[in-house]
């Protein structure tokens, strides 16, 4: 048996790697390029490439304005195929478009007045700061209050913390199911639960974990949740973003932007708004055909791979990267910013070290890539389906070199 700290060891995790043919349908033009990024966005597909050429020459260059009737569907369909195989969810409760900003105040925004009487929304000290900047202008224009429950820097937000922050007067829970920051995976099932006891509503942001962790939003019985496609789902930078709003609750959320594309029976040019009955509703404007063709293949290629081999995938490739940093890296000054246990944790790993912000640029100029996040942490984000265990162990090995 090879030192599981060798070379000779991660060489042979990806001879033994079920998904390492992946690697090869994507576009890798710097084979050199150590790329440990894929939390913030995913490498470009081959089939990606090739359908966007499709799109552009054929379908706009050529059909113009015919092909709408080919485009319009698009945010509904690819919505289903990305909810089933990715989220958990049956048909009819998922529409890709606009950015997930957007979609989060869509959200928060029928959860608030579907809940008038009450004046409290609940997030997380370390929630992402779109999701905190839209909830707070949210309740700065109601007059509403935003109760923050403390999440650990390193092993995320505890549910218990969470019920204790519940009363009747809270509305809206809206935290993010894996951290940016930490990777640390929050109890869903739990969370929605307790808020669902104290009468209030739920939307998870899950923008860290689709293509990388398994969601069940149908069987957790989550009201609401958005995220977006452009890290694991590999879509494409600036790629539409997704909202969910579970079929039970369709009827009672009215989203807050009233747009053409929720028109019901929309060419019929009426002046007054009446939405659609179901998720079309949560469409706003002219959905981008180029953008969601890019969502699609993604979803098609994590489908083919299917997430729990990606997840098995992602829970080793960052097993392996923390054992590095425990021999490595914490006798140099390192501290593990992530979960220890992998069932707590998303796809990514973030090492803390006073200097993170000098060793993330230091390691780009040597050809890895990971990204820096304020205020002391590296993050490492191997994605499954294209990152193989010596890219971990290369990448590793050259942050042993930068710190010594």
């Amino acid at each position: 048996m090879p030192d599981p700290l060798s070379r000779t060891h991660a060489e042979a995790l990806d001879v033994a790697d079920v998904l390492a043919g992946f690697r090869d349908r994507f576009v890798i033009d710097d084979p050199a390029l150590i790329y440990l990024d894929g939390n913030s966005l995913g490498r470009l597909s081959k089939a990606t490439e090739a359908r966007l050429i499709e799109v552009i020459r054929s379908e706009w260059g050529r059909d113009l304005v015919r092909h709408w009737d080919d485009w319009l569907p698009l945010p509904g369909v690819i919505g289903d195929r990305l909810g089933y195989a990715l989220l958990g969810a049956a048909s009819g409760q998922v529409v890709v478009g606009d950015s997930t900003t957007v979609n989060l105040y869509k959200g928060a925004s029928a959860a608030l007045d579907a809940r008038p009487d009450r004046r409290v929304v609940v997030t997380d000290s370390e929630n992402f700061p779109t999701d905190r900047y839209v909830l707070e202008g949210l309740v700065q224009q109601r007059g509403l209050t935003l109760r923050d429950v403390k999440a650990d820097p390193v092993e995320g937000l505890a549910a218990d913390e969470v019920a204790a922050a519940l009363d009747d007067d809270v509305a809206l829970v809206s935290i993010s199911h894996v951290s940016y920051a930490s990777g640390a995976i929050a109890d869903m099932d739990a969370i929605t639960t307790a808020t669902h006891a104290a009468g209030a509503l739920v939307m998870w942001d899950l923008c860290h974990s689709i293509g990388s962790v398994p969601v069940a939003l149908d069987q957790s019985k989550v009201d609401l949740a958005v995220g977006c496609t452009y890290k694991y789902v590999n879509a494409g930078p600036g790629a539409p973003a997704f909202i969910y709003v579970s079929v039970g609750k369709q009827a009672e959320l009215r989203q807050p932007i009233w747009g053409w594309f929720a028109q019901r029976n929309q060419f019929q040019m009426d002046p007054w708004y009446d939405p659609e009955p179901g998720i079309g509703q949560y469409l706003v404007g002219t959905p981008s055909a180029i953008g969601l063709v890019g969502v699609d293949e993604g979803v098609k290629l994590l489908t083919e791979a299917g997430i729990d081999r990606l997840r098995a995938k992602g829970v080793a490739l960052t097993s392996l990267l923390v054992d590095l940093h425990d021999a490595w890296l914490a006798p140099l000054g390192f501290q593990l910013g992530s979960p220890r246990d992998p069932s707590r944790r998303g796809s990514h790993v973030a090492l803390r070290h006073p200097d993170a912000e000098q060793l993330c640029a230091a390691l780009i100029e040597h050809g890895v890539v990971p990204d820096f996040r304020t205020p002391d942490r590296v993050r490492f984000g191997p994605a499954p389906i294209t990152t193989r265990f010596v890219d971990v162990w290369d990448g590793m090995d050259c942050l042993r070199g930068l710190a010594q």
